[in-house]
């Protein structure tokens, strides 16, 4: 009996000593990455990240537009594998039904009778130096007008000229 419980006192703490827990270290609350010092592809902290993401679509993660919980989950993964915020570019390319996310809130609300969700993780990217532009096109088609667009989201001419004029300047193309 007592060496079952000298084996459970050792062997507990050993455990939480490799547990790692989940974490959002950039963007706090959204993209949560678990950090494997094992694994064998991981961040180069010498390499430019320029990545361009493609968001078309309304799909949600924990409550927000998938396309920025995947852009908040990159900037956390970089960050854990200690890439400088100047070797990190991301762009977005908002269009399609992802159009209403760049709503404001009092736009949304008024459409979905609900806030916004998307307001809070949109200001933490733009924080962190992620620009987001949103399809002229798009928003025509759906009758939003540029009052109704959050400020911090850019208007372009279109989500199409974005996801050629970023990958022409050596974007890496990120569907989402």
């Amino acid at each position: 009996m007592k060496i079952k419980t000298y084996l459970l006192l050792i062997i507990i703490p050993l455990g939480y000593l490799n547990a790692q827990g989940w974490e959002t270290p950039i963007i706090d609350g959204y993209g949560e990455v678990k950090y494997f010092e094992k694994a064998e592809i991981k961040p180069n902290s010498s390499v430019d990240y320029k990545l361009l993401f493609d968001i078309k679509n309304e799909t949600e993660k924990s409550g927000i537009n998938k396309g920025l919980w995947v852009i908040a989950r990159t900037l956390n993964m970089l960050s854990l594998g200690k890439v400088p915020s100047r070797n990190i570019k991301i762009v977005a390319s908002i269009h399609g039904d992802a159009s209403f996310l760049t709503l404001n809130n009092e736009a949304y609300q008024k459409k979905f009778g609900k806030p916004n969700p998307n307001l809070d993780v949109i200001d933490k990217l733009r924080a962190n130096g992620v620009n987001l532009f949103v399809c002229s096109q798009a928003t025509a088609s759906r009758n939003i007008d540029y009052e109704s667009i959050n400020k911090k989201v850019t208007p372009a001419l279109s989500g199409l000229n974005v996801l050629a004029t970023y990958q022409l300047e050596g974007y890496v193309y990120m569907p989402y």
